[in-house]
């Protein structure tokens, strides 16, 4: 009975977790025009991207920790109801403060979906299923940002704002789902160690996360975030003002390479790690997706361009399953805290990123991208740096 729960459990997140992002996705390649009518381009469109991370930095340690307490349920339903809102708002909005206050919110409605979210699937999983748990979950969010931009190329012909409209619906309905379906394990954490966390303010939580044993990954996902956001928030806009792209070939190539990253994360992660091992899985991405940010400008047909970013896409969906089931599994107890860390760290580097790739993409739209290789090649740097200090520690340690 209890596994059939949480196989429920498991379904409905996904269900989740692909609303959430298809509701990211699908405004992809509508954002050039939809800018355009407010006069605006990159800067904007790179600091828009940036609050709405600046958003789920300040609140996903938060609402980690809240979700630790008071269960997942409660904080995901919090967050769908926020994220779906504040979609509506953005569509509304008339003037250019609007758009950044409704992506404030749609960031803090993300901040509550998430980390409880990947709090949940470690709560339901033991430690050898986790990764595929934290596969799936990854799988229904490269699902989202596969069909989101489909769904918004196509939506966007009714009206530009309609994706808007749907994304808002298509949230509050997961909301409603799961009210009435998910089920709501009991708070995963002690009154004890609820005690400390209450008191802890967000540089506390940020200070506290430096004498975890996993501080080193969340560095890894700033790091990566960073370099990954350089690619995200500009690529529409390259082949936008490069090669004069529809919003539907944008589309396109948004859509195949989430595609090939469904497929991976679901059916190929788990023997990856079983194989490989959660580490080998990091520093081997980490360097395709370098490779493969940098030789986007070095392509210049269609067909190219969409071969290159479907191995961008494909590394990255199997980097951040690899170190969220990583940090996992090294979390202990404190699931909620560990995942609201992630999405804070992951957050900061979303939120840095696509403000200073903004910026260098209105001096010269290639700029994003030799940063992102660098930022990616210095990810793989301390990623294989404390790999081997893990490995020489249980070394020493078994002997």
């Amino acid at each position: 009975m209890e596994k059939q729960s949480n196989k429920l459990a498991l379904s409905i997140l996904m269900f989740n977790m692909f609303i959430a992002m298809a509701g990211i996705g699908l405004i992809i390649p509508i954002m050039p025009k939809f800018l355009g009518t407010f006069g605006v381009a990159g800067q904007v469109l790179g600091l828009l991207i940036a609050i709405f991370s600046f958003a789920q930095f300040i609140f996903s340690p938060f609402a980690g920790n809240l979700s630790d307490r008071h269960g997942r349920k409660k904080i995901i339903i919090v967050g769908l109801f926020i994220y779906g809102t504040s979609q509506l708002a953005f569509s509304l909005s008339t003037e250019l403060w609007m758009l950044f206050a409704a992506r404030f919110f749609t960031g803090m409605g993300a901040a509550f979906i998430v980390p409880p979210m990947m709090a949940f699937v470690a709560d339901i999983t033991t430690l050898e299923g986790r990764g595929k748990g934290m596969g799936l979950l990854g799988a229904s969010m490269s699902l989202g940002f596969m069909i989101g931009p489909g769904i918004g190329g196509f939506l966007s012909k009714i009206s530009l704002i309609f994706p808007f409209y749907f994304a808002a619906g298509a949230s509050v309905f997961a909301a409603i789902l799961s009210i009435f379906i998910l089920p709501n394990p009991a708070p995963a954490v002690s009154s004890s160690s609820n005690n400390v966390t209450k008191q802890e303010n967000l540089l506390m939580q940020l200070k506290r996360s430096t004498k975890t044993p996993y501080f080193v990954m969340l560095i890894v996902m700033f790091v990566f975030s960073f370099g990954l956001a350089n690619f995200q928030s500009t690529i529409s806009l390259y082949v936008d003002h490069k090669y004069g792209y529809t919003p539907s070939q944008i589309a396109v190539l948004i859509t195949v390479g989430g595609f090939v990253g469904v497929v991976v994360q679901t059916f190929v992660i788990n023997p990856l790690f079983k194989k490989f091992g959660e580490m080998r899985i990091i520093l081997f991405n980490l360097v395709v997706a370098a490779v493969s940010m940098l030789a986007i400008l070095f392509v210049d047909i269609f067909w190219a361009i969409l071969f290159v970013s479907t191995i961008f896409s494909t590394a990255t969906s199997l980097l951040r399953p690899a170190v969220n089931t990583l940090v996992s599994k090294l979390a202990g107890e404190e699931q909620g805290f560990a995942a609201g860390m992630m999405n804070a760290y992951m957050s900061l580097g979303n939120m840095v990123g696509p403000a200073l790739a903004g910026f260098i993409f209105d001096i010269n739209i290639t700029f994003p991208y030799i940063l992102g290789t660098t930022i990616l090649l210095i990810c793989f740097g301390i990623a294989g740096v404390w790999s081997r200090k893990q490995t020489l520690l249980l070394a020493t340690t078994r002997t």
